[in-house]
């Protein structure tokens, strides 16, 4: 019996030992890539904070600022001595490569936009792990906290929502066109659109954005194997086969435009897109509108309703060549061009039990199932 743990000792620290050469290897490897991204960052158009300063801004970051909280890490409310207000974001360390990874993506990407509708980044700052991003402070926070609330969404009316619909959809032609770096958000939902004192409406978090420029200029979209973002924004060719154009980010605007108008969330247990379209068959489309607005609507704002409506539905086409453009959809959503009649959407949702958001450090190639429903009557 000792014996043969003797010998099962003797087995294991054998095998340790052939695998730490490789083990130091790999870890080298990884720092080495960690540092040559941090001297990419340095050598960036974007400026650098002192940590020592960012942390007093917040208080140590203390819990008592904390604004908002997810799988990005922590954001915090601050202050600097100056008195401009700030949000800082600390991201997490879960994962130090992959998160450097798509804090350099981010701070690379960002520091290159000018546009009223994205969120300005002032700079970043790096501590040792500690890996922070500093915006300007938007004051009404995300756009979720107020159309998923029945309080808060009382308080949007119909002019206010459609200003919003409006500025979203000026960001993301911004991106897709006229930006000098054309790129796909990839994330798109309400939780990503803040909104500052006056309520501008502004996108937000581009971790997992993407450089269109990367893709070949003789292609229309690229493939990718590692599908992050979020369910029920997802488009089916993006979801089911890691397929990414500039039509995945329209998708995800057309179910936000419907869930702006209506109030309630796309999900597993509401499927917004078949009640939209169901309504919309039945030349019912109004009574998607949000109760707590749809009394207070003058005619024009109804017919705007309603032709807001019309384009989401165009937004969620199953296949992306019947998705407008964001160049097309602004004057739709203005009135200024009559919006096509949709086809039948085929609404593509996960089959699991987990939270709808996909860990961006994850790679769920082949880890999940869909649903795809087929929305014609019976």
């Amino acid at each position: 019996m000792k014996f043969a743990v003797i010998i099962t000792i003797v087995i294991i620290g054998f095998v340790l030992l052939l695998l730490l050469p490789g083990f130091l290897i790999w870890r080298k490897v990884q720092r080495n890539k960690e540092a040559t991204m941090f001297d990419d960052i340095m050598r960036g158009e974007c400026p650098m904070y002192d940590f020592e300063m960012i942390r007093g801004a917040t208080g140590g970051f203390c819990p008592e600022n904390e604004i908002g909280r997810g799988g990005f890490g922590i954001v915090y409310k601050g202050q600097m001595q100056d008195g401009q207000e700030i949000a800082v974001k600390k991201l997490s360390t879960n994962n130090r490569v992959q998160g450097m990874k798509e804090f350099k993506n981010e701070v690379d990407l960002i520091a290159r936009l000018q546009h009223r509708n994205l969120v300005r980044l002032l700079g970043c700052c790096i501590h040792y792990s500690d890996r922070i991003l500093v915006y300007e402070y938007m004051s009404n926070k995300s756009l979720d906290n107020f159309i998923f609330d029945l309080r808060r969404r009382a308080t949007l009316s119909w002019k206010t929502r459609m200003d919003i619909i409006l500025g979203v959809a000026r960001g993301l032609l911004y991106l897709h066109q006229d930006s000098r770096h054309t790129m796909i958000h990839r994330d798109l939902k309400a939780a990503n659109v803040l909104l500052n004192g006056e309520m501008v409406a502004k996108i937000s978090d581009f971790g997992i954005a993407k450089l269109f420029s990367n893709i070949d200029d003789n292609q229309d979209s690229t493939v990718t194997e590692r599908i992050v973002g979020t369910f029920g924004y997802m488009a089916p060719e993006y979801a089911m086969d890691g397929m990414v154009s500039f039509m995945q980010d329209v998708y995800s605007f057309g179910v936000l435009l419907l869930e702006i108008v209506s109030g309630r969330r796309n999900q597993r247990n509401f499927n917004l897109i078949a009640h939209a379209w169901k309504l919309f068959e039945e030349n019912k489309s109004l009574k998607l509108l949000d109760p707590t607005v749809r009394d207070d609507c003058s005619h024009e704002e109804l017919e705007q309703a309603a032709t807001c409506i019309q384009v989401g539905l165009l937004c969620v086409q199953e296949s992306p060549s019947q998705r407008p453009q964001m160049a097309v959809v602004i004057p739709m959503l203005s009135q200024q061009q009559v919006p096509r009649r949709p086809l039948r959407p085929v609404v593509c949702m996960p089959v699991s039990t987990r939270d709808d958001h996909l860990n961006r450090q994850e790679d769920t190639s082949g880890n999940f199932q869909m649903i795809i429903t087929d929305l014609e009557g019976r």
